[in-house]
């Protein structure tokens, strides 16, 4: 065999693997779900799929971000779909209403981190005798440097939640509820909000009881 071809080949193949490792992303979600099916009618149970929903809205959503709403019940709608519940068409009742919410809190930095973590632990140019937040070092002969000011650079660090209630459309009564948490770097996605979504959905309709990790790919 032409070993040259394999010199060439060999970290050619390596780099594909690799990339192929880096072409998703998790997505780690802390879920907790609580059904109720049992309380809209004695003795009722569990519905199988298929199933028909509308949304439902809130004051809120309705006039303060419908557009962001709208996005986020398609989202919801896809997750839904893969479970065998269907949005019904306009005008058509349905047996369920579904209510969908979703926060966002944007921080400068993530919780556990100081400022000064992102100079370096030696100041602004890393240099082993720098002091922290100074803009001066001293070398070893005891002269003193000074240097301009460095901006800072923020990494935000965001904490999402998404949350899903099913009503009984007849009685009005919550039959199921699901909420999932994510914090991290990634920017917002459609994937990633499916994600969150996918992961709070996970078990339905009869998901374990108590809080759970459920992560979920997503590529990049």
């Amino acid at each position: 065999m032409n070993t040259a071809f394999l010199r060439l080949a060999v970290p050619a193949l390596a780099a594909l693997l690799l990339s192929g490792c880096a072409s998703v992303f998790l997505v780690d979600n802390q879920v907790q779900s609580f059904p109720r099916w049992q309380d809209r009618a004695p003795n009722a149970g569990v519905p199988a799929a298929p199933q028909v929903y509308r949304f439902e809205r809130l004051p809120s959503q309705q006039e303060a971000n419908a557009r962001g709403q709208d996005e986020l019940e398609r989202y919801a709608e896809a997750s839904l779909a893969k479970l065998g519940w269907t949005r019904a068409a306009p005008g058509v009742s349905a047996p369920w209403s579904v209510q969908v919410n979703a926060s966002v809190v944007r921080l400068p930095h993530a919780p556990w981190e100081s400022p000064w973590d992102r100079w370096g632990p030696y100041g602004y140019y890393g240099s082993p005798f720098a002091l922290p937040g100074r803009d001066y070092v001293v070398t070893g002969s005891g002269q003193v440097i000074f240097f301009p000011p460095v901006p800072r650079f923020e990494t935000p660090y965001y904490q999402r939640s998404v949350s899903l209630v099913i009503r009984d459309a007849a009685s009005n009564r919550v039959v199921y509820e699901t909420r999932g948490a994510h914090d991290g770097r990634w920017n917002s996605t459609p994937a990633l909000w499916t994600a969150m979504l996918d992961a709070a959905l996970q078990g339905f309709p009869t998901p374990p009881a108590g809080v759970r990790q459920v992560n979920i790919e997503v590529p990049r």
